[in-house]
């Protein structure tokens, strides 16, 4: 059978006969493109967006680059991951909620279609080098074993090489890792930490690429799982913000306001909501309770100054390479800050999914009693939720809510070739699935109608290169619907209408889905906010605007419905499938 990309001449002879060399597959002027996924970073957590954190290697991209304080992402990682990555609304990718559970819904497949390709597998047609770090989480759990089904591992989803962990969360000091199509054991080195590894191994796959080829553009996903609870780093991290945040999380989210302010990260007059549900005033705690409290907070704050620094090697070897000023460097994280701590904070965070945290006193003594261990390896430790809260200020709520504090993300772009006033700030509306448009807009590719022969579902979002060259610009976007766990938003030119859903079941029973789990919506109370002049949330408007609410609940339903987000209360009740974790291979102990 004749090849069919050949158009040269084959006669008889070399003489009677034409040569074909078709072209490179890509220019080699194309940029480089890395992402770097951070998970659970609050709003205001790097230095760059108001906070005490050291973040030099952040802040120096904010400083020759521009912030974005208006992008917004899902309220949890796999959906929000989903949507990086294909362009597609999160159900429309099967990713209504975590790819641990099976539900029975096509948006809450567990598993990204076919027909919503990943941006790897886009690129590739493209002649990229694709690479992919850290936290996986977007296939169901029961398939990384040595007996698959392979086809939803990462390297069968668009990327050359993959390194890093499948599941959702994992020890900094022992994760579980799969490197391409295989488990592997942990490197067993002092000092081993997970963040070092994931940028060591990216520094050695640019290097051996740099060495074979120093033109072909490269895409480097690197999905950080910290700052997520276990909140593991060295000691001497953690030391050096004790002091920084005695003050108590008050103070420190009063502080961190001005310094938006004054940085012009939020508009001057910009207020702090009340405390978020469940927060009690810093000085309701004694001293002993409060030294608990900071202790985790300093642990949470030396893992972001910690993976920090490992982004900061990472620049340094593009610069070595000669590659840092053309690559497009997107940074910003996959939701917001974690409610996962309880009150008060826990040395065992995966309560949250269990029992809960019934007793802070008990949760305290066990603090107070391990102190000196708090960020090794014996403890899933998280810092409490006032913390939480002033890790996204000045929003409302968290992580798990489509209120602000759960749905915006700090995200920060570099491309020197684009960026018209770097160090400047973007205000347009934008979502974690105008990335995907954006890349290809910016790497000069057009959209693929067939990937692999499968028919592409249509991309969800638009590109944001009009805002590199403008901070002035209208946005492009005019609706963005979101969905998680029964949270429901949609913003739509401007307005944003929310409402929390509040099960009435501990976490352990909504988790796996008890028949009681309570699915009454129409009892949600929806609020109503006008974000172009009231970006935090702090003004309900549903009172005054009754009429506009009731037209965004039903665009809401609409827009549900076109993304396959329905039957509403599928993620809370439909967890009733077999649960899907990953199994790490172990080695044999020799008989």
């Amino acid at each position: 059978m004749t090849d069919q990309s050949f158009e040269g001449v084959i006669g008889r002879t070399f003489a009677e006969s034409t040569p074909h060399f078709p072209p490179p597959e890509v220019a080699p002027t194309s940029p480089n493109i890395v992402m770097i996924l951070l998970d659970d970073l609050g709003f205001s957590d790097f230095g760059c967006f108001g906070s005490e954190i050291d973040t030099p290697s952040a802040n120096r991209l904010a400083a020759e680059g521009v912030r974005y304080t208006n992008f917004h992402v899902t309220p949890v990682c796999s959906p929000t991951r989903a949507c990086v990555l294909t362009g597609r609304n999160h159900h429309t990718a099967g990713m209504g909620a975590v790819p641990n559970f099976q539900m029975g819904y096509p948006g809450y497949k567990g598993s990204v279609p076919k027909s919503t390709a990943l941006i790897g597998e886009m690129l590739q047609e493209q002649g990229y080098v694709t690479m992919g770090l850290g936290k996986w989480h977007l296939t169901p759990m029961s398939q990384f074993t040595a007996a698959g089904p392979y086809d939803e591992w990462p390297v069968q989803r668009g990327f050359d090489r993959y390194y890093g962990t499948p599941d959702g969360g994992t020890s900094q000091w022992r994760p579980d890792l799969i490197e391409d199509n295989h488990w592997i054991e942990t490197p067993d080195r002092e000092g081993y930490h997970f963040s070092v590894d994931l940028v060591d191994k990216g520094i050695e796959m640019i290097h051996e690429l740099r060495n074979a080829d120093q033109d072909r553009p490269f895409f480097c996903y690197l999905a950080f799982c910290a700052p997520h609870f276990p909140h593991h780093v060295p000691t001497e991290y953690i030391d050096k913000y004790v002091p920084v945040f005695e003050k108590g999380w008050d103070q420190t989210r009063a502080d961190r306001l001005a310094r938006q302010i004054e940085m012009g990260v939020v508009e001057p007059g910009t207020e702090l909501p009340p405390r978020n549900p469940g927060v009690k005033g810093w000085d309701d705690y004694d001293d002993e309770a409060k030294e608990a409290m900071v202790r985790l907070q300093a642990t949470y704050a030396g893992m972001v100054d910690h993976t920090d620094e490992q982004i900061g090697r990472l620049i340094a070897t593009l610069e070595e390479t000669g590659d840092l000023d053309n690559t497009i460097f997107l940074l910003f994280s996959d939701n917001g800050a974690s409610q996962e701590g309880g009150e008060v904070g826990s040395l065992d965070s995966m309560r949250f999914f269990s029992t809960g945290f019934p007793d802070p006193a008990a949760e305290i003594a066990e603090i107070r009693a391990n102190m000196d261990t708090i960020g090794g390896p014996r403890w899933a430790n998280n810092y409490g939720i006032g913390w939480s809260m002033a890790s996204n200020t000045p929003l409302k709520r968290w992580k798990q809510d489509t209120h602000g504090g759960g749905v915006r993300s700090s995200l920060i772009v570099r491309y020197p070739g684009e960026i018209a006033d770097a160090g400047g700030f973007r205000r347009q509306f934008h979502h974690a699935v105008d990335l995907v448009p954006t890349l290809l807009d910016l790497v000069g590719m057009d959209f693929p109608e067939q990937i692999k022969g499968v028919v592409q579902e249509p991309l969800a979002g638009e590109s944001m290169r009009y805002t590199f060259a403008s901070s002035d610009s209208p946005t492009n976007r005019h609706t963005q619907f979101f969905e998680m766990n029964g949270q429901r938003a949609i913003w739509h030119e401007g307005w944003k209408a929310v409402t929390h859903h509040e099960p009435e079941l501990a976490p352990i029973l909504t988790l796996f889905g008890d028949a009681a789990a309570v699915t009454d919506f129409a009892a949600d109370q929806w609020e109503l906010y006008h974000l172009d002049e009231d970006w935090n949330e702090v003004h309900d408007l549903a009172d005054q605007e009754p009429d506009r609410l009731a037209a965004m609940i039903e665009l809401w339903w609409a827009e549900a419905e076109r993304n396959n987000a329905l039957p509403l209360g599928a993620s809370i009740n439909g967890m009733n499938g077999p649960p899907s974790f990953a199994r790490r291979r172990r080695k044999k102990k020799p008989s």
